[in-house]
């Protein structure tokens, strides 16, 4: 189902550039073709993003993790003639591309946490998701702290607002919007949020995700939705969950989607039913064979990442760690330290990756035992079950191996 987009004849000229750039990026082997012709679009007309939505419904999912994953959802959810940036570029030159090779009416748009002001400004979206903020790359993206402020300006006045109540900086941001549907998501990561965003005094944190400060500032209670049993519960509704992809963490993905989905008019149950069919999302958690095992693979690319994604680890799998300190990965990998591996005691850990050394002296530090792999493919055939659990690049490397063997 194509929407017809009626553009200026600037953005009609500008939006036929996007589509030559980056099919030409695509012959000449330079790329996905997904951003290049985004940012020639732009540069042509700076407007383009507005117009190419002015006409389609437009949710917008961001956050530090599990933006991709959710947009997914979302899609999935929202059903027929539902589409977005699924390559996973989430910058506004994504987004432009995105919106020229797919005409549907409706958009899912995953947002780079830095750029949502500018993305909201230019869309008028239905509806905002905003799953969590914490740490992540902070020898070049900006402080926590910061993102929320930011967040919190962008947000004023805006209304359709689907929001974490378990995450203190989120709630923060999100203060400033009209219209907000709370969410209980589950949140174990809290060391990004240890002191009030308001006052600066000590947060306090009780059972079932509540917090409070003394001022006054605590979670909100006048939530939509929560979780229960593997249940999605939207006020006195229940829709079961029957994911494919494993972990809480999807869990609560899912309940943030399917509130969205009831905040928009859908039919939640239905929406939940579809859920099921996602298996992958650009390889994460897609099972592979190679040289006889079975392997697993996971995209983590922070503390709070890190800690969903060991937590998602099957007793019965052998855990591999691949660790790269590249740009795309962030330069500095001390943020291994802030990683909870309390869950390792008594797993013996494969390093692998260009880190892999400062990622097993982490984990001696925290006694777990830790093998280092420098040659993947001086290994031979086995019988293994894996889960391998990798940063960007590691990501990549290993899913372009995992597919051509």
């Amino acid at each position: 189902m194509d929407v017809k987009v009626p553009m200026s004849p600037r953005a009609r000229v500008a939006s036929g550039a996007v589509a030559l750039v980056n099919r030409l990026s695509r012959r000449l082997g330079r790329g996905d073709g997904m951003v290049v012709g985004g940012w020639v679009g732009l540069f042509l007309d700076p407007h383009l993003l507005s117009d190419l939505t002015r006409s389609r419904e437009v949710v917008l999912v961001s956050g530090t993790n599990g933006k991709t994953t959710t947009a997914a959802l979302m899609r999935l959810a929202w059903g027929h003639g539902t589409g977005g940036n699924t390559t996973g570029a989430n910058m506004p030159q994504g987004h432009v591309a995105a919106l020229v090779s797919d005409r549907s009416p409706r958009m899912v748009l995953e947002v780079d946490e830095a750029y949502l002001g500018e993305i909201v400004h230019s869309t008028r979206p239905r509806a905002i998701l905003l799953l969590n903020l914490s740490r992540d790359q902070l020898d070049r993206a900006a402080e926590v702290r910061n993102l929320a402020l930011r967040w919190r300006e962008a947000l004023e006045g805006c209304s359709g607002v689907v929001a974490n109540a378990n995450d203190p900086l989120v709630v923060f941001a999100a203060e400033t919007a009209t219209q907000v549907r709370w969410v209980r998501i589950p949140t174990p990561w809290r060391k990004d949020a240890a002191s009030c965003p308001h006052c600066t005094r000590p947060l306090r944190f009780g059972s079932e995700g509540e917090w409070w400060c003394d001022c006054g500032f605590r979670r909100p209670e006048d939530w939509c939705g929560h979780l229960r049993d593997g249940v999605v519960w939207l006020g006195e509704r229940s829709v079961p969950l029957h994911l494919s992809i494993p972990g809480a963490v999807n869990e609560g993905n899912a309940l943030i989607v399917l509130s969205t989905l009831d905040l928009l008019g859908g039919d939640a149950l239905a929406g939940g039913a579809r859920l099921a069919e996602l298996r992958s999302v650009g390889g994460r958690y897609q099972v592979f064979t190679w040289r006889g095992r079975r392997i697993r693979l996971i995209l983590a690319k922070n503390p709070a990442g890190y800690g969903e994604a060991l937590a998602s680890v099957d007793s019965r799998e052998r855990l591999w760690i691949a660790i790269n300190a590249r740009i795309a990965d962030g330069r500095d990998p001390s943020w291994l330290y802030d990683i909870d591996i309390s869950s390792l005691t008594g797993r013996e850990v494969m390093c692998l990756g260009e880190r892999r050394l400062d990622l097993a002296t982490r984990l001696v530090y925290g006694n777990v035992t830790a093998e280092v792999l420098d040659d993947p493919d001086s290994l031979g055939v086995s019988s293994e079950e894996i889960c391998l659990v990798a940063n960007y690049t590691a990501f990549r490397e290993w899913r372009a191996r995992l597919e051509a063997s």
